[in-house]
């Protein structure tokens, strides 16, 4: 193996494929970068085993060849050469890699790429085109909900329901939910449904950057594996196996309290009320009171800790209903208006405790659903 190319051009490939290097494995290969040679540039490629990402550098090969090296070190040293040209050598049958650039030299042995794990070939099966921005605003709304708890492993991922000209995206950890709706690039024939590991959509979304193009997603026949192509690189990805919660039927269908807020004003009530919440497993009660003929609705938001102390902070809303009484976890609360984009949110709450809702005003495709603690009023 003999090529070139551009430091800068191998630290973001590396950069690209580095998070899905395995931290910890029984398989040593798996904590190495698969470095391959072939036409005009050089492929990498990572796995931990449950995802694979796969990138191209644009290199010159004089020679073919391909090679596995441990993924921190060669990061790490790429990372701190000087912004030149890179030459990368092995004889051929060898296992050291030497590296080159300017006045720094390294040899860097490696193990033989055929013991790395191989990527799955997704061709065949259900294809989809999804728009590049609605897909990063979806992912973003939608994936701090997923559960980080392994113990039921359908709620760590995020289910994706493509049917005609639409894709909906829904996450619930048990404690909260979120659904996004947008629209496909292309329409698909019929209805698939499979349960992505929120993880590797997090990735998706780092790596989408500021792509325009749209993003492709290929599902094979048996729903085990998907292949998410972006401009720049390719995810190969396991599914999670199971059936996801049927959520359409914890979104409350009425509400007999609702409010409207700006978000800017009631993420500064939470988070000074979450100063006080951290000391009482985060509960923050929420007080909505209609307003008279001369005065405003409102928002009183209270938070107490025995120990510390308390504090109450009110925001003018405009009250549609009765008077009504809630307590949430304060970071689902801050969670959800840090994700969105519009300027107002709609509060809907039905009683004590039911579960309360939060929407954008002026979007209809995102929901936001937060189950109520119970607390002495």
């Amino acid at each position: 193996m003999r090529i070139s190319c551009l430091q800068e051009n191998l630290s973001r490939g590396l950069g690209t494929v580095g998070r899905s290097v395995a931290v910890r494995s029984t398989l040593p290969v798996a904590q190495n970068i698969l470095l391959v040679a072939e036409e005009s540039r050089l492929k990498l490629v990572a796995t931990n085993l449950e995802m694979a990402t796969t990138c191209w550098v644009g290199a010159k090969v004089e020679e073919e060849g391909s090679i596995t090296v441990p993924a921190r070190l060669l990061t790490e040293f790429v990372n701190s050469l000087p912004n030149e040209l890179v030459h990368i050598e092995m004889p051929a049958g060898g296992r050291t890699v030497q590296f080159t650039c300017g006045r720094f030299q390294a040899h860097v042995n490696g193990i033989d790429a055929e013991d790395f794990p191989p990527v799955p070939d997704v061709s065949d099966g259900v294809t989809a085109e999804v728009e590049a921005d609605g897909l990063r605003e979806g992912i973003s709304r939608v994936s701090m909900a997923a559960a980080t708890d392994e113990s039921r492993p359908v709620l760590t991922g995020i289910n994706l329901e493509f049917e005609g000209e639409r894709l909906t995206l829904a996450a619930a950890d048990g404690f909260r939910l979120a659904v996004y709706k947008l629209p496909l690039a292309k329409a698909v024939d019929g209805k698939t449904t499979v349960i992505v590991p929120a993880k590797t959509l997090n990735e998706v979304n780092r790596l989408l950057g500021d792509q325009q193009d749209p993003v492709h997603v290929t599902v094979n026949d048996q729903k085990s594996q998907a292949l998410i192509r972006l401009n720049n690189a390719e995810i190969v990805t396991q599914l999670i196996q199971g059936t996801f919660p049927n959520y359409s039927q914890v979104i409350p269908t009425k509400y007999d309290t609702r409010a409207v807020v700006e978000v800017g004003e009631f993420t500064r009530v939470a988070r000074m009320g979450s100063v006080f919440a951290r000391d009482a497993s985060n509960i923050v009660r929420l007080l909505i009171t209609p307003g008279g003929e001369m005065k405003p609705g409102k928002i009183t938001v209270t938070a107490q800790a025995e120990e510390v102390g308390d504090n109450t902070g009110d925001l003018d809303a405009l009250v549609d209903g009765n008077e009504a009484k809630i307590a949430f976890n304060v970071k689902y609360v801050l969670d959800v208006l840090g994700v969105v984009k519009q300027s107002q949110v709609a509060v809907e709450v039905t009683t004590p405790s039911s579960p309360g809702v939060i929407r954008p005003i002026g979007s209809d495709n995102y929901v936001h659903v937060i189950m109520p603690m119970f607390v002495q009023w």
